[in-house]
């Protein structure tokens, strides 16, 4: 795969509250990534970001919802993330600068 694209594939972590729980009982770790990322860009890309080993990876598409600020209507945007469980021993920390 191209290195390029591995750095393209991840957007960002998605912190939420289940994320969160995900995290600390089952070592997995919650990304935001492209619409047309597949399970071995995401793989690859996290083993260069974060270098560490990856077991296993989910993805999952987040459908838009109807959103509406008074009289208009709308919808939110609909976007993929990916569920990376990590080898064990292997961790990621996002607190750190």
């Amino acid at each position: 795969m191209n290195q390029e694209r591995l750095l393209k594939v991840i957007l960002g972590p998605h912190m939420s509250e289940k994320a969160s729980i995900a995290a600390d009982k089952r070592r997995e770790y919650v990304f935001e990534v492209v619409t047309d990322a597949k399970k071995p860009e995401v793989k690859g890309a996290v083993e260069l970001l974060f270098n560490t080993q990856v077991q296993a990876v989910r993805i999952v598409n987040v459908k838009s919802k109807p959103k509406r600020f008074g009289q208009i209507q709308g919808r939110s945007k609909a976007w993929k993330k990916a569920y990376v469980t990590l080898q064990p021993g292997q961790e990621i920390s996002f607190a750190g600068g």
